[in-house]
């Protein structure tokens, strides 16, 4: 039997086409989807103010696709929280709540695992299971807000999956999250993280929207980008410069480049010199990120002597750069690693009835 459709992934000119076919008034579309994104209802039984029979016929063509809450890891130095979630067919996703001066930041994932396979990631450890809907990125957003009883002002798109190969669905979540008849979080806090698909990146800057580009680079040339990120291998270094070229033309967003840095693989001084000047004269930022380590892969994070010297260099280029404070590093908290062990532990993806709340 075919899963019913996740109600939470429509957005309000299609909750009030599906309200009307039910020959309910529109204003009933209004207060369920305010139900579902301002007050973030996880069942039909909580819409008190709709009609019982609404709230039944609702129930028997939809679903919501709720995750459940399987482990929190808390970092004691800095407050980070690593969330292990379990989604409606029983696969465990990754989630991350971050403090900081500014305020509360989340980092979500977008697919169950990932196709990229990065060397130097745990998300990519067995592959894509399946997308994530707008729905279930969303969902994450707000069981955190639930779990930390704190509004959430940033979303990072940067956990385990490439969300511009779930392009569609990011989309909508994007247009969702920034909705102000939603959770209305500025477009200007919203990052995704792509690995370079090009195609993508044009069409995301065709929409013009205000979201921050976040481009995995992890190297300054194709042959040593194609030894450790095997997407490289379809886009070159070159392809993507021109695609982050036009989607600066057309949002006027400056464009962060993130580069983790392993000993002895990316963080030479002739590295440093080639990135300096692959950017030199573009509008970018660079966020060195000292790579934690993961227990399959055999990458070790840069020393401080090697990190420092790198964004020296860097600036000599005049390029703006920053060295990624370190969070969670005492709980797994790269992509994939909680749910890679999760799935060591259990041996299997899901996740069912493993709920801890």
């Amino acid at each position: 039997m075919d899963a019913k459709p996740d109600l939470r992934s429509l957005n309000l000119t299609e909750l009030k086409n599906v309200i009307a076919g039910l020959g309910e008034k529109s204003f009933r579309a209004v207060q369920v989807y305010e139900w579902l994104h301002k007050r973030q209802a996880e069942s039909f039984d909580e819409m008190t103010n709709l009609p019982v029979r609404l709230r039944e016929i609702l129930g028997q063509e939809y679903e919501l696709y709720n995750l459940r809450e399987i482990k929190a890891l808390e970092d004691p130095e800095d407050g980070t929280f690593k969330y292990l979630f379990a989604v409606n067919d029983g696969n465990v996703i990754e989630s991350v709540f971050m403090s900081y001066e500014h305020g509360y930041s989340v980092c979500i994932s977008s697919q169950v695992g990932c196709s990229m396979g990065c060397r130097f990631c745990a998300s990519t450890i067995g592959g894509k299971v399946r997308d994530l809907t707008a729905g279930e990125m969303l969902e994450q957003v707000y069981l955190m807000q639930k779990l930390q009883g704190k509004r959430v002002s940033n979303v990072v798109v940067m956990g385990s999956g490439e969300p511009f190969d779930n392009y569609d669905n990011f989309v909508r979540f994007y247009e969702m999250i920034t909705d102000k008849d939603g959770l209305n979080i500025s477009g200007r806090n919203i990052t995704v993280s792509t690995c370079g698909i090009t195609d993508k990146i044009r069409e995301i800057a065709d929409k013009q929207y205000a979201l921050t580009l976040a481009v995995s680079l992890h190297a300054p040339d194709d042959e040593l980008r194609k030894e450790i990120m095997p997407s490289a291998r379809k886009y070159s270094i070159g392809e993507i410069m021109s695609a982050c070229d036009y989607f600066f033309e057309k949002t006027g967003r400056r464009i962060t480049f993130e580069y983790s840095l392993m000993a002895g693989i990316n963080d030479s001084e002739e590295c440093a010199r080639k990135l300096g000047e692959l950017l030199k004269g573009r509008n970018c930022h660079v966020n060195l990120i000292p790579v934690n380590p993961v227990k399959e892969r055999n990458f070790v994070r840069s020393g401080t002597v090697d990190i420092t010297r790198f964004k020296k260099l860097l600036e000599k280029s005049k390029i703006n750069v920053t060295i990624r404070r370190g969070l969670g590093i005492n709980i797994d908290a790269a992509c994939g690693q909680l749910r890679r062990s999760y799935i060591k532990e259990t041996g299997g993806d899901k996740g069912a009835g493993l709920c801890e709340n």
